[in-house]
């Protein structure tokens, strides 16, 4: 690979395609500004150890003050071989591959207010009902090493998330549909005046990765 080419990790699964949202969401955007890119994988129980290695950022802290290190992580070789840009959380990653190639922009001007309430809403309303069904099928498509880490918040256990069944998986499911169908109506009021189908109306942007990658 060129050395200006960006390096993406991702999580490592026994599929073969990406299948993490707040990856994908990132995925989108080096696709739709056809940036050349290569994609490491690493497992779950890997994830810390290499990116303190590669010296990014951690995304969060716990309770008592210990760092969290999640992905996507993207390393950017554009400006300097010897110091490349290393960055981890996908609204930060958007935002700067937004400033460094702004050919095929995410977010069109005046808009990225909006598109935070939409990223927002796709995060805490309308994921949350999905999480009790895609946790557990998540689970099963992770190698073994790595379903051990995921169980319980790295501690390797012989427990795993349990599939929802009877009255709790419907009652799952019935959640997931209200939001779909809540969904579903504001984008078609893009499609009733004639603005086209997607969250800006006719403008691909960031609103739509973030809703893609869920889907």
């Amino acid at each position: 690979m060129s050395q200006s080419t960006i390096t993406l990790y991702d999580i490592q699964s026994t599929i073969p395609q990406p299948w993490a949202p707040n990856i994908w969401r990132v995925r989108f955007i080096l696709n739709y500004k056809r940036l050349p890119y290569r994609t490491v994988w690493i497992e779950f129980s890997d994830i810390e150890t290499t990116l303190r290695r590669i010296g990014a950022q951690p995304t969060s802290y716990k309770s008592d003050g210990r760092q969290v290190y999640t992905l996507p992580v993207i390393i950017d070789p554009l400006r300097s071989i010897n110091a490349p840009a290393v960055l981890s959380n996908p609204t930060v990653i958007a935002e700067y591959l937004e400033a460094t190639y702004p050919a095929r922009p995410v977010f069109p001007e005046g808009s990225r207010a909006l598109q935070s309430l939409f990223v927002h809403y796709i995060q805490d309303g309308f994921v949350k009902p999905l999480l009790p069904i895609l946790v557990p099928l998540t689970h099963q498509r992770l190698p073994e090493r790595s379903q051990a880490h995921f169980s319980r918040g790295g501690a390797p256990s012989p427990t795993s998330p349990t599939a929802l069944a009877g009255p709790q998986s419907e009652q799952a499911w019935n959640a997931v549909k209200e939001q779909f169908n809540f969904l579903a109506a504001i984008l078609d009021k893009n499609t009733s005046d004639g603005n086209g189908v997607v969250a800006m109306g006719r403008d691909v942007s960031y609103a739509d990765f973030a809703l893609c990658s869920v889907l």
